[in-house]
């Protein structure tokens, strides 16, 4: 009898840190599985120092309210009026050499003469995401929202399941 093997598989979502997978699991399930797939195609295409992270996902109404009342201003929106209430949204954040946060959107870490930011850009909008560094006012570079999940009126409307997640 001829014994083979075959290969151990990587493990799938390897190229996604803990700290991205917890904030991933808090999203909307809808989108969860989605967005490992574009932090791990994010982390493929930058091959120099910097990686991406998930710095904001899934925040509560309390959360939301403290962020629109810091200031400076970094948000527009109430607890309630943003899409992150809703599960729908992320922010990313570059780590760089794995300990240092930038959101330099210009940089090119990797050498590969494209901004490290912009590729994860790319990516998200690939999949069917809004960036939010293309709304004409209120630039937001690190927000990310999932097309056809953009609107939090008519999201506000829906249904809940038993986990506080709205049916789609």
């Amino acid at each position: 009898m001829i014994k083979t093997t075959t290969p151990a598989q990587t493990p799938l979502f390897t190229l996604v840190d803990k700290p991205s997978m917890d904030k991933i699991n808090k999203l909307h399930p809808f989108v969860r599985n989605e967005v490992k797939v574009i932090i791990q195609e994010c982390n493929t295409l930058l091959t120099g120092k910097a990686k991406v992270r998930i710095a904001q996902g899934f925040r509560t109404f309390a959360e939301q309210d403290a962020l629109f009342a810091q200031r400076p201003k970094v948000t527009n929106s109430r607890g309630g009026q943003s899409i992150h209430n809703f599960g729908f949204a992320v922010d990313i954040v570059l780590i760089i050499d794995g300990k240092e946060a930038s959101w330099d959107v210009k940089t090119d870490w990797d050498g590969d003469k494209k901004s490290d930011w912009m590729e994860c850009v790319n990516v998200f909008k690939k999949h069917g995401w809004n960036w939010g560094g293309d709304w004409q006012s209120f630039k937001d570079m690190p927000h990310f929202d999932k097309t056809g999940f953009g609107d939090w009126r008519a999201l506000s409307k829906y249904k809940r399941d038993a986990n506080g997640y709205i049916i789609v």
